[in-house]
């Protein structure tokens, strides 16, 4: 664990091309190769927000990167799980994953695709959430209206969280988990008000 926060720490001191080449890959294959439990996407997303607010990069372009490198290895995931179907279970990476693997299957058959909006919150969830989606056949068109749905919000606020943290990152990365969770929260339940009130007028007109 020491060994990924040291290269976390050293990507604040390598290029700004590097800055963004390495952060969006690893956001990308954390959500592509289900790999969240290995590779630390949601770290260091953050340390790009940090990188930003030091002048080292520039804050749109990684808030962009982030967002794209999430909604699309959800969806290189996704398709993942869709061609492989149940023998993307058997991947030794999820060798002594079982209860954590079954817990993600029955949320998302109970809660579909607000699972893979809510599943990005939590780093098992959001590495296996997209390839199980797949492997269900859940529709793509509702896939990726959830991820990416998911991936703006959970992309915004890490790299805003890393932005606005700016040298106490630390701190805040080892919060993060509660802090960035309440307020997805917040912004799921508004955006479910928002279009349950225009579902019901658009019912009644």
């Amino acid at each position: 664990m020491g060994g990924v926060k040291d290269l976390a720490d050293r990507l604040l001191n390598v290029a700004p091309g590097w800055v963004y080449l390495i952060v969006t890959l690893v956001v990308f294959a954390e959500d592509a190769f289900f790999l969240g439990f290995v590779l630390p996407g949601e770290t260091v997303a953050v340390l790009g927000g940090v990188a930003a607010s030091q002048g080292h990069v520039s804050f749109p372009v990684m808030l962009v990167l982030v967002v794209l490198a999430a909604i699309v290895g959800d969806s290189v995931g996704y398709e993942l799980g869709r061609i492989l179907g149940p023998r993307m279970l058997r991947n030794r990476l999820l060798a002594g994953r079982r209860e954590q693997l079954e817990a993600a299957q029955r949320f998302l058959a109970r809660r579909g695709g607000m699972a893979v909006l809510l599943g990005r919150w939590v780093a098992f969830f959001r590495a296996v959430m997209p390839a199980l989606a797949g492997c269900a056949e859940m529709h793509y068109r509702k896939f990726l209206v959830y991820n990416a749905l998911g991936g703006v919000i959970w992309g915004s606020i890490v790299v805003t969280v890393g932005y606005v943290a700016g040298d106490s990152y630390k701190r805040v990365e080892a919060q993060l988990g509660r802090g960035v969770a309440a307020a997805a929260a917040v912004v799921v339940v508004g955006l479910l008000l928002a279009w349950h009130v225009h579902r019901r007028r658009a019912e009644k007109s």
